[in-house]
C-alpha cells in the first residue's frame, strides 16, 4: 500500500496506524498534522511518537501534554499512558499515586490495559494500598477481555491459591491462553507446565518462543529455573537464555 499525503488532508486513526508501519517519519508528518486539527486518535497517536521517538524527535515531556489533552477527550488508550508516564518517570516527575488515579479511571471505563496496570500497582501497594483481592478481579476482568499479560498472571493466582480457591487446571488453560497471545511470561508459563506434565517437546518450543520475546530482567530470572529442570533437553535451553542475556546486555551497554 502506497500513501499520497497532502498537507491539506487529514486522515484517521486507522490509516494513520497503516501509515506508521510503511513511513514512520511521513506518518509523524501526518499524525501531526491531524493531531493540530483536532483528530482524537492522532493526539494520542502523537503522544506515543513523541514517547517513543518513532518518525519524529523524541520529547517525552510534550508526549505528556499530548497524552493529557486526548486524555481530556476521552480517549482512554491516552489516559492508560499518561499513567504509564507517571508511573515510570516519562516526561514527568515519577508518581505512582498520580499514575494509579489515570489507570483507575480507564479501568472503570473498561479497557484492558489500565485493569492490569491498575492491577500491578495494587498488587505491589504502589502508589496505592495494596489490594490483592482487587488486583486479582482486575486480571480476571482484563484477562477475561483477552488481555493475555493478565491471562498469565490470573493463572498464578489459580496456581498458587493465591486470595481465590487453588485450580490447577483452570491455571493451565490460562497460562495457554496467555502463550498463544503472545506473552513471553505466559509461554514460559505454560511451558513448565507442559514439562511437568512430561510433555518436553512442547514445552520445548514454548520456552523457546518466551526467549524469543522475553526481556533482559525476565531472562536473567528465568534462566535458573531451566538449569534445574530435570529433563536434560530442558536444561539444555539455559545456554540459549545465557547467550541471549549477554546479547541483550552488549546492547544495552552501546545505547
Amino acid at each position: 500500500m502506497s500513501f499520497q499525503l497532502r498537507r491539506e488532508e487529514v486522515l484517521d486513526g486507522d490509516q494513520l496506524k497503516a501509515m506508521l508501519n510503511e513511513s514512520p517519519a511521513r506518518a509523524a508528518q501526518a499524525i501531526l498534522i491531524a493531531a493540530r486539527e483536532g483528530v482524537l486518535d492522532a493526539q494520542a497517536l502523537l503522544g506515543q511518537i513523541l514517547l517513543d521517538g518513532q518518525g519524529i524527535e523524541q520529547d517525552q515531556p510534550l508526549a505528556v501534554r499530548w497524552f493529557g489533552i486526548a486524555a481530556q477527550r476521552g480517549h482512554l488508550m491516552a489516559r492508560n499512558m499518561l499513567g504509564r508516564c507517571h508511573e515510570h518517570g516519562w516526561g514527568c516527575g515519577a508518581d505512582p499515586a498520580v499514575a494509579a488515579r489515570h489507570y483507575r479511571v480507564a479501568a472503570e471505563a473498561g479497557l484492558d490495559w489500565a485493569m492490569y496496570n491498575y492491577a500491578n500497582l495494587l498488587a505491589t501497594g504502589r502508589g496505592v494500598m495494596e489490594d490483592q483481592r482487587q488486583a486479582l478481579s482486575l486480571y480476571r476482568r482484563s484477562a477475561e477481555l483477552g488481555h493475555a499479560k493478565s491471562m498469565n498472571l490470573l493463572g498464578r493466582y489459580l496456581e498458587d491459591g493465591s486470595f481465590c480457591p487453588a485450580d490447577p487446571q483452570s491455571a493451565v488453560d490460562w497460562y495457554r491462553r496467555s502463550a498463544e497471545g503472545g506473552d513471553f511470561r505466559g509461554q514460559f508459563s505454560y511451558g513448565a507446565c507442559l514439562a511437568e506434565a512430561g510433555q518436553t517437546h512442547e514445552a520445548v518450543g514454548w520456552l523457546r518462543k518466551a526467549l524469543l520475546g522475553g526481556n533482559l530482567n525476565f531472562l536473567r530470572a528465568s534462566a535458573p529455573t531451566l538449569m534445574n529442570a530435570t529433563h536434560p533437553e530442558i536444561q539444555q535451553l539455559t545456554r540459549e537464555y545465557v547467550l541471549r542475556i549477554a546479547e541483550l546486555e552488549r546492547l544495552e551497554i552501546n545505547r
